[in-house]
């Protein structure tokens, strides 16, 4: 046998023979996150998870199910309220799902991430939505489909309409559709043409949104949604400060009214 057979030979017995851990190393998923937590993956995606500091025994976890859990998100202005969260004995999760715009394919990804949290997990059968802008449209898009599996929805100048944001053009392709055929279809897939199973359950929603958002406009957004679901006879609070956009005001991100309407939902378990 020669010596670079032999060679050969030792290399790849010490990589079938190396621990697990080392050779997943490198595909470990990182992710920078406001607060300690884990880092993981469910099919295949980045997913997190801050836990409370605090856990009762014998009980289920409650918690947030953030969005858009994008690369550099959930960020340094969510700081204030996840620790208000996490003093209040819940967690905050959330799974990346791309730009998806709440389509099939990323409500398929919410339902795998719901089902490892609820059952392997120990997380509570009914979180609090969390949706900031356009986490605003994945989270409805799931939680519409889901209303039995949801506590309450809570929204910092949250996506509602996709013809809104991003527009049925630009989001077509995420639903592996063409403009045309979306626009057609747009009924059995946007989330504030779907609001009926949410009020039915008596699913009470929440958002704080600026009057001057040109990004993701009140009164087609959040205002709209507020009219829909109020005629639906479900709840809804709106906060609305005037003269914000669509930025990073202090006041969207250390609202107690949000603070205090999401702990009283996710206790409620």
């Amino acid at each position: 046998m020669s010596k670079t057979t032999k060679h050969i030979i030792l290399t790849l017995a010490t990589i079938w023979l190396a621990p697990a851990a080392t050779l997943r190393a490198d595909d470990a998923p990182q992710k920078s996150l406001p607060l300690a937590g884990e880092v993981f993956r469910v099919e295949g995606r980045t997913a997190f998870v801050i836990l409370p500091e605090a856990k009762s025994e014998g009980q289920r976890i409650p918690w947030v199910w953030y969005a858009p859990t994008l690369p550099g998100l959930p960020g340094d202005a969510e700081k204030w309220m996840f620790q208000r969260f996490t003093k209040a004995g819940i967690a905050i999760a959330g799974i990346d799902v791309g730009e998806s715009y709440g389509s099939p394919a990323g409500r398929a990804l919410y339902t795998a991430f719901y089902e490892t949290l609820t059952t392997r997990r120990g997380f509570a059968a009914k979180p609090v939505m969390l949706g900031r802008s356009r986490g605003g449209l994945m989270t409805l898009a799931w939680a519409v489909e889901n209303a039995d599996k949801v506590a309450g929805f809570a929204g910092i100048y949250p996506v509602c309409n996709v013809t809104s944001y991003p527009g049925v053009a630009k989001a077509s392709g995420a639903y592996g559709m063409t403009a045309e055929q979306l626009a057609t279809r747009l009924a059995d897939h946007n989330p504030i043409d779907r609001l009926d199973g949410l009020a039915k359950a008596g699913v009470e929603l929440f958002a704080i949104h600026g009057d001057s958002d040109r990004t993701v406009p009140l009164d087609a957004n959040s205002g709209e949604m507020r009219k829909r679901y109020e005629a639906l006879g479900g709840k809804m609070q709106l906060i609305v400060p005037p003269g914000q956009g669509h930025n990073m005001w202090q006041g969207f991100f250390q609202c107690q009214e949000l603070v205090d309407f999401v702990v009283a939902r996710a206790n409620l378990r």
